[in-house]
């Protein structure tokens, strides 16, 4: 199920991105020859005007076949009236930007309706009180506590706590703190209900100490951190605004791990354990899909995010390569020869072959150890 998981999604991505491709070049005049789902051998088609939809045997992807997009189909004569070489420079940037520019807005698009559906995080103190499924989680635990002696570690979930008769079943950390300092008997135990991130639940007798929170060492304290965590929806109108700014903030994100990791690999200094290939993508796709829609939506969103940054690089063989050819062919008033674009690309599309097997290696070594 994980793997038909995975490629559905694989194949939403590519044909999101391919779609912007086709609907750009359809705008700017060019003829688009063929649109694609999946990779040939061709199983089926139809043509609609001048454009062949086709289904192909290999469901990994899809494509878009626009004419004179590949130097060797004008090679030698002058570009026809509707080719992707004959139309101006900018409206050529735009039909490769614009796969690019459809990734980023099928990121938002999911990311707003997960907001809408609602998303697990942490909460306000308003928010806890209506999330129907609000619990109080370990953020934090200090070294060298009772709750580090005890066993608690972050992601832990403090369903319950017992002590001197009384128990505290609350999702408020201020009130949870409180319960510790003032109904804690010194030098006994709580008792702790805990629900660990393999989701089982425990028994945690652990017994507070002074001592442990420097700015207040006299308070009884078992020196965790605690935050209340829930399932919570975004009222409609504020989940698009609330979505453009997540979006933002992940691309963002996302854009300075790629700077810092690309320019890892030129001073062998990059660290593969950050990053994922296939193998790691299917198995956090299939991670995802076990925690409800909501989760495989935003997983996808930061794929998508992440495909859409990672074709925008200046390496041939990705839309950034070819829009970096079309940026230089503006320059020079001139177009690079087909012969010395098909190297460039050749040369480009083998590294990034070899960097992917690298990676896959990588994802493979971490599941064996």
């Amino acid at each position: 199920m994980t793997i038909l998981i995975f490629i559905l999604v694989l194949v939403a991505l590519i044909v999101v991105h391919e779609f912007g491709h086709f609907l750009v070049a359809k705008w700017s005049g060019m003829r688009v020859d063929e649109f694609g789902l999946g990779y040939p051998p061709k199983a089926w088609g139809k043509k609609i005007g001048e454009t062949e939809y086709t289904l192909n045997w290999l469901p990994f992807g899809g494509f878009v076949k626009i004419f004179g997009e590949d130097a060797d189909e004008t090679k030698g004569s002058v570009p026809a009236p509707r080719s992707f070489g004959s139309k101006p420079r900018i409206l050529q940037a735009l039909v490769l930007v614009a796969g690019i520019a459809m990734n980023l807005l099928f990121a938002y698009l999911l990311i707003t309706l997960t907001l809408g559906l609602g998303t697990t995080r942490a909460l306000t103190d308003e928010e806890a009180q209506r999330a129907p499924d609000a619990v109080l989680a370990v953020a934090s635990v200090l070294p060298d506590s009772p709750a580090s002696a005890a066993g608690l570690i972050p992601g832990d979930f403090i369903l319950s706590a017992e002590s001197n008769e009384r128990t505290y079943t609350g999702v408020d950390a201020k009130t949870f703190t409180t319960f510790v300092a003032e109904d804690a008997v010194p030098g006994e135990s709580l008792s702790l209900t805990v629900r660990g991130t393999n989701g089982v639940e425990r028994v945690v007798e652990v017994t507070p100490a002074t001592n442990v929170i420097a700015a207040d060492p006299s308070r009884p304290a078992l020196g965790v951190g605690l935050t209340a965590v829930g399932t919570v929806s975004t009222q409609w109108y504020q989940a698009p605004i609330d979505g453009a700014i997540l979006t933002w903030e992940l691309t963002k994100e996302t854009a300075i791990a790629l700077v810092k990791f690309f320019a890892g690999i030129f001073t062998f200094s990059a660290d593969l354990s950050q990053v994922a290939g296939p193998v790691g993508i299917a198995g956090a796709v299939g991670d995802a899909s076990n925690n409800g829609i909501a989760s495989l939506m935003t997983i996808t969103a930061l794929i998508s995010i992440n495909l859409a940054l990672i074709n925008l690089l200046p390496i041939p063989a990705l839309d950034g390569g070819r829009l970096l050819f079309v940026i230089i062919e503006a320059i020079t008033r001139k177009p690079i020869k087909p012969s010395v674009a098909n190297a460039v690309n050749g040369i480009g599309f083998l590294l990034l072959i070899g960097l992917m097997l690298v990676v896959t290696a990588s994802d493979i070594f971490k599941i064996v150890t």
